[in-house]
């Protein structure tokens, strides 16, 4: 305010020189003073100064214009907007260039092919024969746990199963001596009625030639009926028999089957406890320790396939709808590129993510080890000239739908709303709102709050 000072001190100069003497100047002036003869009056040495309106205005006016260019320097000077300091945003220009479509995700190497172990029953852990990292060949044994309750269900089993067998071949002896009787009264009644067919038929002959008498030749026909009608009986009660005690000896093995069913499970849950591999491949999570209790279902490991691997991926939600099984992209190892496509998709979103899987298409890495980070970039359409905005930590405070457009003197930003399309790691296209050479603020508006301007000053 240099400015106004000099002004000030030139107004207060003009002032003083236009100011009529007064008493007191009149008495600083030297006086010659003579010894008067007769008395003098001091009235005639007094003038009277008028004063004009013209001095009073012009002070009021150049007081006016101090004021005035008081209030114009501290209006020009006054913050407008949220203060922020230039060294904590980051400010880019629009830009005209072509849009790549395409995401680069950081993914991680996984087994292609992969057997959970879990634990079919509980025990105490008594050997461990492998180790976490190993590989293992199918059927080779892992680790072996105890259970005494279901070596004592395998005994119960396995002395039912005698006991009933036991049961079944008494069951068939008594059949067959049953069987056997039958068969023998059955030969004795068919005999008898051979012998009394045999009779009549000779009665017959001799009562046509009047030897006996038709008395006798009705007993004899008597007799055969009787016989026959006894060996149909016997034939009858028989089968019958016969045919409940198949049914008997059926069921009989009908249970000895099931309980050699629950035999068979209950030797399974023995040899269980005697853990084996699957499938061949490298151990991976096995972290058993000898006196360790194994509870049923019981999370032991897993068996890898060490060969062929898999890449699972984090993406975020705003791609959910463009990343479909199919899409391709590429990845860079050993100096090579690998192409690799997604073969899983899952939609479900966890703090803002959903999961992926890239397989590869015709080779892989020879240098993967499970659980390597790789960066795989995804092509989701063809490249395009597009308004561009780099794909900054703003995005996630506006959601692309407003920034601060920093005004030509560098100083000011305000607040802008935007249409954006499609997005990548990099690169935001810009639909409509901004135009080519203007900055923005890129960096993160979480600071900001609700403010409309910005004033960038140290």
């Amino acid at each position: 305010m240099p400015a106004l000072k000099s002004l000030a001190q030139s107004l207060r100069l003009r002032i003083n020189e236009d100011k009529s003497p007064t008493d007191e100047n009149l008495s600083a002036l030297p006086m010659k003073v003579s010894t008067p003869h007769l008395a003098v009056s001091g009235a005639a040495m007094d003038v009277i100064v008028p004063q004009t309106h013209t001095k009073k205005i012009v002070s009021g006016m150049l007081l006016l214009l101090c004021i005035a260019l008081m209030a114009a320097g501290l209006w020009r000077f006054m913050p407008r907007g949220l203060q922020v300091s230039p060294d904590d945003v980051r400010i880019a220009n629009v830009e005209s260039g072509i849009f790549l479509d395409d995401i680069v995700v950081r993914s991680k190497a996984e087994a292609l092919h992969s057997v959970i172990l879990d634990s079919v029953e509980s025990g105490r852990v008594e050997e461990v024969f492998a180790r976490d990292g190993a590989i293992v060949k199918q059927g080779e044994v892992l680790f072996r746990i105890s259970n005494p309750q279901r070596n004592l269900e395998l005994l119960q089993r396995q002395s039912e199963h005698t006991q009933q067998i036991s049961n079944l071949a008494n069951l068939r002896v008594n059949f067959e001596a049953a069987n056997t009787d039958h068969q023998r009264r059955l030969s004795d009644l068919e005999f008898n009625l051979m012998q009394a067919k045999k009779k009549h038929a000779r009665n017959v002959t001799l009562a046509a030639q009047g030897f006996i008498s038709a008395v006798a030749l009705d007993e004899s026909a008597d007799t055969l009926e009787q016989q026959q009608r006894a060996y149909n009986e016997e034939k009858k009660h028989s089968s019958s028999e016969t045919a409940v005690k198949r049914d008997a000896v059926a069921q009989m093995e009908r249970a000895i089957k099931n309980i050699e069913g629950g035999l068979t499970l209950v030797n399974a849950t023995v040899a269980a406890l005697v853990v084996r591999a699957p499938v061949a491949g490298r151990l991976t999570d096995f972290r058993l320790q000898i006196g360790e209790t194994v509870k049923t279902d019981q999370h032991i490991g897993r068996i890898d396939d060490p060969l062929k691997f898999k890449l699972s991926a984090q993406v975020d939600e705003y791609y959910l709808n463009r990343v479909a099984i199919g899409r391709q992209g590429w990845l860079k190892q050993d100096a090579r590129d690998y192409v690799v496509e997604v073969s899983r998709v899952y939609p479900q979103i966890k703090e803002g993510r959903f999961s992926i899987e890239l397989v590869f298409k015709n080779q892989q890495p020879s240098s993967l080890s499970p659980g390597q980070s790789l960066d795989a970039q995804i092509t989701l359409g063809e490249p395009k000239a597009a308004l561009l905005l780099p794909n900054a930590a703003f995005v996630t405070d506006s959601g692309g739908a407003w920034v601060f457009v920093v005004a030509d003197n560098g100083i000011d930003a305000e607040k802008r709303m935007i249409k954006t399309g499609r997005r990548n790691n990099r690169q935001i296209e810009v639909l409509s709102g901004l135009k080519e050479g203007e900055k923005i603020v890129v960096s993160s508006y979480a600071a900001f709050g609700n403010a409309t301007r910005l004033q960038m000053k140290k």
